[in-house]
């Protein structure tokens, strides 16, 4: 009898052991994300009780929550639209997005830093007051891009390589986040349904996610960093340079841009082969790479890891399982190779940072109610995709794209320029994507930078007109 009281006992304790760790996982370890978790419809309804902290950037409010005499307490108020792709939006009836999703738990107080300020609102029976929110973007450099990219579908990603902080996100088309945080329901709604129809999409934030892009040419800077990297490449490496590539096991041809010969030579450097641009080289260096070392540089960039910014980042792809002909398509940017101007930005900012990459961060500080910090991000690194003088070497190759190649539409007078142009082709009679990434000054960045337009045939022809496949 007392064996199996003993058993009883034995298995009663372990239950309750079960039940602690689990309460303690969920209560503890888990409360932050939890909190966070749009899906949690309490933390929501919670959130309205508390005065939500501003989120800032320059010590201005870019959203803020105004007090009310309805159910809800406190309404949200956005300033500007071009503001969209940061903040996100906070509904009751539609949930939130961005940064007000990403950092909820700081912004309506409850995350496990604002430990005290719980408990002291727990006694003195006031509501806790929100943690606010200041941002690493620079105003002027996010109108810049804003205003730049005007009516056009596209995002820009600008970032200080040797921080990693963010100094502009913008994707396009906005949105006005005030039509979704209104508190009526109908409206509310109503407006949610009319921004999910529109074709244009301008929910989604296209410098960090949704669909990703082709990269096209700017992707021949990773193949260009694989090759450098190998050791069997150098700037002045000879490759052959016919006017056309047969791809191979297929009856396909590549083209360069005017489908000539790259500089009109028997042989073209992998150095001049960037700074015009050319598919024919770029194809046999992808085939002599191979599939796995483009990929193993690719991954060094950032290809296929999810970071948070606190922001999600969708992981950029370069595909498996490749033959010699889909390698040589992946070496200019094509096929199933797909990307986040995040991405892009990322591979931009390593080069101009000696080719150390720096953890991509938007926030720059939070503060309690009483303005004291909370969380203080410090420059962290990420990666170390190239070496040293492998970035000098594909920093000098990306100022002749610029200085005397391609790339010269991004010259700036006085200003020393490293960038890449890029043209995707997404498909027969599918408008074209166009890219630019780069860095400057170019002898010692301030700004690393990816832009990329959707739907932009009627700029082909004024940056990069190459037949299929497209650079």
């Amino acid at each position: 009898m007392q064996k199996e009281l003993r058993r009883v006992s034995l298995v009663i304790g372990v239950m309750f052991l079960s039940l602690f760790a689990s309460s303690t996982g969920i209560q503890v370890i888990s409360a932050d994300s939890l909190a966070a978790d749009g899906r949690n419809v309490r933390s929501v309804y919670d959130s309205y009780e508390t005065q939500r902290g501003d989120i800032l950037i320059d010590g201005e409010p870019i959203a803020k929550s105004v007090k009310t005499d309805d159910e809800y307490h406190y309404l949200r108020e956005y300033t500007s639209s071009r503001y969209s792709a940061v903040t996100g939006y906070f509904s009751f009836f539609n949930g939130a997005t961005g940064l007000e999703a990403a950092s909820n738990d700081y912004l309506t107080g409850k995350n496990s830093s604002q430990f005290f300020e719980q408990i002291n609102a727990l006694f003195s029976g006031n509501p806790v007051t929100g943690g606010s929110i200041e941002l690493t973007i620079d105003p002027k450099v996010q109108k810049a891009a804003w205003d730049a990219l005007g009516d056009m579908k596209g995002a820009v990603m600008a970032i200080d390589p040797v921080t990693g902080n963010i100094l502009a996100m913008v994707s396009k088309p906005g949105f006005d986040a005030n039509l979704l945080s209104t508190h009526d329901p109908v409206e509310a709604n109503e407006n949610y349904k009319n921004l999910l129809a529109r074709k244009s999409d301008p929910l989604i934030n296209r410098a960090i996610g949704g669909d990703l892009y082709a990269p096209g040419s700017v992707f021949k800077l990773v193949v260009s960093a694989a090759a450098l990297e190998g050791g069997n490449f150098t700037p002045e490496s000879k490759i052959d340079n016919p006017s056309k590539f047969k791809l191979p096991g297929t009856e396909t041809y590549v083209y360069n841009s005017g489908e000539g010969t790259c500089g009109g030579r028997a042989t073209v450097s992998l150095a001049d082969a960037l700074r015009f641009s050319c598919n024919v080289p770029f194809a046999q260096v992808g085939i002599q790479l191979g599939q796995d070392e483009i990929r193993r540089q690719a991954e060094l960039f950032g290809f296929g890891k999810s970071i948070s910014v606190p922001l999600k980042v969708t992981p950029s792809v370069y595909p498996r399982g490749l033959d010699d002909a889909q390698t040589a398509l992946t070496a200019f940017g094509q096929f199933d190779v797909r990307v986040t101007p995040m991405q892009m930005v990322m591979v931009s900012a390593a080069i101009a940072n000696q080719g150390r990459l720096m953890k991509p961060n938007l926030i720059e500080n939070v503060l309690s109610s009483n303005l004291a910090s909370l969380y203080a991000p410090t420059p962290s690194e990420y990666s170390r995709p190239v070496s040293e003088k492998t970035a000098g070497l594909l920093t000098q190759m990306m100022i002749d794209a610029v200085a005397k190649g391609v790339s010269g539409n991004a010259q700036i007078s006085g200003v020393k320029v490293a960038g890449k142009t890029g043209t995707a082709q997404n498909g027969k009679d599918e408008p074209y994507t166009l890219w630019f990434t780069g860095f400057a000054p170019a002898d010692k960045p301030r700004v690393a930078v990816a832009v990329v337009i959707e739907t932009a045939a009627a700029w082909v022809k004024t940056v990069e007109a190459t037949r299929l496949p497209h650079r």
